[in-house]
């Protein structure tokens, strides 16, 4: 039996598996961007997908901004973007080793 605890923990983890939470040199694979009732969230997400920040592409994270680390400046392919903090925090990753 898993404990409520452990459960809570696990959940915490998955939740701040974003783009947001990795620094510099850090590479992951997306995993999804949430779907949204807000329209503004909803076209945020439609032009993070327009630009290439879709399931499975890595991307890793080339500059944080100092002193706050925003925007981050993120690779996927040959690309690289600038990246509000907010819009980073969009994108679930799965990080890699």
């Amino acid at each position: 039996m898993i404990s409520p605890t452990a459960t809570a923990t696990a959940t915490a983890a998955i939740a701040r598996n974003t783009l947001a939470d990795l620094t510099k040199g850090e590479q992951a694979c997306i995993r999804f961007l949430p779907p949204s009732q807000d329209p503004e969230l909803s076209a945020l997400r439609e032009r993070l997908e327009e630009l290439g920040f879709l399931p499975g592409e890595i991307v890793r994270v080339v500059a944080l901004s100092f002193p706050a680390g925003d925007p981050i400046a993120v690779r996927i392919g040959n690309t690289t973007f600038a990246l509000r903090r907010h819009e980073a925090e969009l994108i679930h990753i799965d990080r890699l080793a």
